[in-house]
């Protein structure tokens, strides 16, 4: 199934339940990206259309927490592609949504090239919506208006479908998830050569064995991950499993 379209704002218009926050200028908006230029720019941008609009520089998921809650806003726009830490850990934007739902602040998303199932994440989470970066301003300011009036900021199809995307993900991973754990530790080790580009021949002969028993290995873990290839194997590792992603 292709990609959906890019996230896009409803005219102000469409009516909506939810909660509803202080529409006026006065009410504060965190911008959490990692792009500081970016960010301190949107700032400006909003102030100039009256909004009370604050940035900090991304050092941690726990910094971005602890100063967001002092700054007392409304309503945050979160970049859910926030780089890395100083220790060189990433910063999982969509695991702050619910941190910031919890206390209170509504999320906006802000996306870029992000991953249909990580925006549907997010919005599972409790996002009000979500929006891609390279959108018009003035599509930004009726999504925020939207998030602080308790209106959609996408419409209900397409929430629904990019929460449905993130809902098939999760299903392959917990799916994934087994099947590595019925892996020995050998088969385990294999896959894992397998995904860094090795042939069997190399792996028979890093393990000092014949490439046959590698092939016979190589089978049982095509067989207890439920795929027909090497290549499907490697794929599916890869995108759900693989150590650092």
């Amino acid at each position: 199934m292709p990609a959906p379209p890019p996230p896009s704002a409803p005219p102000p218009s469409a009516a909506v339940p939810g909660t509803v926050l202080d529409p006026s200028p006065t009410a504060t908006i965190w911008i959490v990206d990692d792009h500081q230029l970016v960010a301190s720019s949107l700032a400006g941008s909003l102030r100039a259309a009256g909004y009370r609009a604050l940035c900090h520089p991304i050092r941690s998921a726990p910094d971005i927490l602890a100063a967001t809650m002092r700054s007392g806003a409304g309503l945050v726009l979160l970049d859910l592609e926030l780089g890395r830490d100083g220790a060189g850990h990433r910063i999982d934007g969509v695991a702050l949504v619910g941190p910031l739902r919890a206390a209170g602040r509504h999320v906006l998303a802000l996306t870029d090239n992000t991953a249909p199932e990580e925006i549907g994440a997010a919005l599972s989470a409790g996002a009000a919506g979500a929006i891609p970066k390279n959108a018009p301003f003035a599509t930004l300011l009726t999504a925020v208006h939207g998030a602080l009036t308790g209106r959609p900021v996408n419409s209900p199809a397409q929430r629904r479908h990019l929460i449905e995307q993130h809902e098939r993900h999760q299903r392959a991973h917990h799916h994934l998830h087994d099947a590595l754990a019925a892996l020995t530790a050998r088969e385990r080790e294999v896959l894992e050569l397998l995904a860094a580009g090795q042939r069997a021949r190399t792996i028979a002969a890093h393990y000092v064995v014949s490439v046959a028993t590698v092939r016979t290995q190589i089978r049982a873990v095509l067989t207890k991950m439920g795929v027909n290839s090497q290549l499907e194997a490697v794929a599916l590792y890869s995108r759900y499993a693989r150590p650092g992603r």
